[in-house]
């Protein structure tokens, strides 16, 4: 699940040890696209209300005491682009593609809640013109998070059906597998709209009254319950019922050359902050498997916008390259069957051992945050 979703359904999954404080001021832009976003405890301003649609920069300056994040959203609240975890005195860009049309930009104090917004307009007639092979890229990946989705829903029948079987044991064995394609798809997570905290939402995500569902409201039934009730069974159908509708998504969700980089590098922060200290699986402790998923839906994201991030900067994807295999090396130590998703449960890796996984993660996150910058580059 990533940890912050900035959206009217106020659905929001916050890392115990991350705070958030916004701001920004006027300044002039550096560059033709660029708009300046600079963060302080209390304010949301940007350098322009308007820019050329296309290919938009933010470069975004965090003079604020706390971690913040800053969005590009759709009127809708879906997410155009991200750039999450932005510490105090820290600078990040990003770099986003926009059609013409009204926006909003939102710097999120504490990482919950709607953050500060302002409203922005992409101007222009046209759409962003861009490499075909880009265009190519994001028709593949968007079979391939089909292929996800049509290949969980029999998963999740199952895992459904133990629950409401009440076979816990069963259910506890169905639980991660039914997971698999949906982490694999969590760097678009944003563009299918409000399913995320439908189906992925952790406990201490909840705001207000918001009700609890999805896979891990049921994770805490079967190992921290140890029982399975009749509401669980009728979370069990509405899971079900929720990534039915992700299926049917997947077809028309907004999904970009841009944002498929920039989702993958949000993802692999998700995991070196969040998910790598046991909160994301804390009662089933088969995060492994999440990890696994996640790396490999990000690895597919870079591996077809290689050929023209390659072009562009040969040196971004060497690293690139390196860095992946030596993540995926890592993770495969957990595993006795490089072809099976049985990994070590989570509980039983130390933090010695949980170090080395964030560094790992982090040491392919920092060079995959300039992917998107790459397959734009002309």
């Amino acid at each position: 699940m990533r940890p912050a979703r900035l959206s009217a359904l106020a659905a929001t999954a916050v890392a115990a040890a991350l705070t958030a404080v916004t701001g920004c001021t006027e300044k002039g832009g550096d560059g033709d696209g660029v708009v300046q976003v600079t963060a302080t405890d209390d304010k949301c301003e940007v350098s322009t209300k308007e820019f050329p649609a296309g290919h938009v920069e933010l470069a975004i300056e965090n003079k604020g005491s706390k971690v913040t994040e800053v969005y590009i959203l759709f009127p809708d609240d879906r997410v155009v682009t991200e750039r999450e975890n932005i510490g105090p005195g820290t600078k990040q860009r990003v770099t986003a593609e926009v059609k013409p049309g009204d926006y909003q930009i939102a710097c999120k104090p504490g990482m919950k809640g709607d953050g500060i917004r302002q409203s922005v307009k992409a101007t222009g007639k046209g759409a962003t013109k861009r490499d075909p092979r880009l265009d190519k890229a994001v028709a593949a990946y968007r079979q391939y998070a089909q292929a996800q989705a049509d290949e969980t829903l029999p998963l999740a029948e199952a895992f459904a059906k133990a629950v409401k079987d009440g076979d816990v044991e069963a259910a506890k064995k169905a639980y991660a597998p039914s997971r698999i394609g949906w982490e694999r798809t969590e760097p678009v997570a944003e563009s299918f709209g409000d399913i995320d905290p439908k189906v992925d939402l952790r406990e201490d995500g909840l705001e207000g009254d918001q009700e609890w569902t999805g896979w891990h409201r049921l994770e805490k039934s079967l190992w921290k319950d140890k029982k399975i009730t009749g509401e669980d069974k009728k979370l069990a159908d509405r899971l079900i019922t929720d990534l039915k509708d992700w299926q049917n998504r997947v077809g028309k969700a907004e999904i970009t050359p841009t944002s498929m980089a920039n989702g993958a590098k949000e993802l692999l922060d998700e995991v070196a902050t969040g998910k790598v200290t046991g909160e994301e699986e804390r009662y089933s402790h088969t995060d492994l498997v999440d990890f696994k998923a996640n790396v490999e839906g990000a690895e597919k994201s870079y591996e077809l916008l290689k050929p023209v991030a390659q072009e562009n900067d040969a040196a971004l994807t060497t690293e690139l390259d390196k860095q992946f295999a030596a993540l995926d090396a890592l993770l495969d130590k957990y595993r006795a069957d490089m072809d099976s998703y049985e990994f070590t449960s989570y509980d039983k890796v130390g933090a010695a051992d949980r170090k080395e996984l964030s560094d790992a993660v982090n040491a392919l996150a920092e060079p995959l945050s300039k992917l998107a910058a790459a397959v734009v580059t002309k």
